[in-house]
């Protein structure tokens, strides 16, 4: 799979997102193994966040990772109102006790709240000194956010992206990549999965042989500076996942995703789920 340098390493480009995992005990086992089997197929990047399942996402995580952390590259983030100088530290220390794990390789912002940026940055650079996480980063934050951030040292900013949600392709994207910062893109096919019933994807999947979640996620990848996080909790989804780093659309097929789904032509607001 294709890689990407995020937070001083080198990590695949289409990760494994959780949300909406830990939420309903009976699938416990069940998700473990999908994280298994993704980290068996080499997507090493697992993003998750406290506010998923209230932790019970990160407890998954943890199961799924003991006695494999060393493979993995873990993304966990932190809810806006634990961002203060006390609370970012005793949250980052909830996540590692439910992750089981003394390090987090990268702990994001989830969105910004009441807190000065100024103020989580210090509380963010306190934990790092500490050990508790290798680098930090923000989610769902605008050009006009990262500007005022002001920070080399964040190491990516993780927001809602695919052909649906491309605002982000008229400001954003452009400024990201002018600043050499990843952008992690989560529901990168899309939410409600009426992407995924797309006639113009559908067709563009059938003439590459793919589905069309896989041209969804080619097409987020088609720019150098993003990641993918889909989730995916059967091993046939995890393959297919997987496999759309083999996809390669030409001039044709992005053609046809525009005319579906037009590029911005102005600034839009940042749209969030």
């Amino acid at each position: 799979m294709q890689t990407i340098e995020l937070g001083g390493e080198r990590v695949p480009r289409i990760g494994q997102g959780t949300w909406h995992i830990g939420e309903d005990a009976s699938q416990r086992q069940a998700e473990v193994r999908a994280l298994q089997e993704g980290l068996d197929l080499g997507m090493t990047l697992i993003d998750t966040a406290e506010m998923y399942a209230e932790g019970g996402a990160e407890e998954v995580v943890g199961q799924a990772i003991r006695d494999r952390r060393d493979e993995v590259y873990l993304v966990s983030k932190v809810y806006p109102h634990n961002a203060s100088t006390q609370g970012v530290q005793a949250a980052c220390e909830r996540s590692l006790r439910r992750l089981s794990t003394d390090t987090i390789d990268l702990y994001l912002l989830h969105w910004r709240g009441q807190y000065p940026l100024s103020e989580t940055v210090e509380a963010f650079e306190r934990l790092r000194e500490q050990g508790k996480i290798l680098r930090w980063g923000v989610s769902n934050f605008d050009a006009d956010d990262l500007a005022e951030l002001d920070a080399p040292a964040c190491a990516t900013n993780q927001v809602l992206y695919n052909p649906e949600a491309r605002g982000i392709e008229y400001d954003l994207l452009p400024w990201q990549a002018q600043h050499n910062m990843p952008l992690m893109a989560y529901c990168p096919i899309g939410q409600g999965g009426a992407l995924l019933h797309d006639a113009a994807l559908q067709r563009i999947a059938d003439k590459h042989t793919a589905t069309p979640a896989q041209v969804a996620l080619a097409w987020a990848l088609r720019h150098p500076g993003v990641i993918a996080i889909p989730k995916a909790v059967n091993l046939d989804h995890l393959k297919q996942n997987f496999d759309a780093d083999k996809v390669r659309l030409d001039d044709d097929d992005l053609a046809q995703i525009d005319a579906a789904y037009p590029s911005p032509t102005r600034k839009q607001s940042l749209q969030m789920v």
